[in-house]
């Protein structure tokens, strides 16, 4: 299935902000979900310099499945099969705790595809970001302390693949640290 790179991100943009619509960020109040799929999509498009559509529409879409009722089936068929199997490689299985799925992803993280790395990159990079306040409280502080030390683990295992989504992970971190 072709569709021309321009539509094809449009298209996912559209999709994702369809599917997650009503949904509430967390640690940022009440900033619409979209928003993180936007700068995920961003951040891939930013390292990327544009050169990769599949990977971008990937970005808007990598929490469809995790998230929403969408499937990889319904992904792969108006998307492509490469965009919906990223997606995929990129789920967490919400079934398992939390602790269970951090591990998961540090453990996997190494044996992802090249472009599941910049995926988890840069959805780390936003994660972080939106943890990063002015003047934490102590239960901030507590969250991006947790956050950035298991980030760095899951990033670890996926770097190597783009030294600007590497280098923009570590001016992230070094940004988060200074606020703590």
């Amino acid at each position: 299935m072709w569709m021309h790179p321009i539509r094809l991100v449009s298209e996912a943009a559209e999709f994702a902000a369809q599917h997650h619509a009503g949904m509430a960020r967390k640690g940022r109040g009440d900033e619409p979900y979209v928003n993180h799929l936007a700068e995920v999509a961003n951040l891939l498009a930013t390292a990327m310099d544009g050169r990769d559509a599949e990977l971008i529409a990937a970005g808007w879409l990598h929490d469809t499945i995790e998230d929403t009722a969408v499937t990889q089936e319904e992904l792969a068929q108006k998307f492509g099969e490469r965009v919906a199997d990223l997606v995929a490689e990129v789920t967490d299985d919400m079934r398992l705790p939390k602790s269970v799925r951090r591990e998961l992803q540090i453990v996997h993280s190494p044996a992802k595809s090249p472009s599941a790395k910049l995926i988890k990159i840069a959805d780390k990079i936003s994660n972080i970001r939106a943890r990063i306040h002015a003047d934490p409280n102590a239960d901030e502080r507590a969250d991006l302390t947790d956050y950035v030390d298991w980030a760095e683990k899951v990033v670890a295992g996926c770097r190597g693949g783009n030294a600007t989504l590497d280098r923009m992970f570590d001016d992230t971190v070094k940004l988060a640290r200074s606020t703590l």
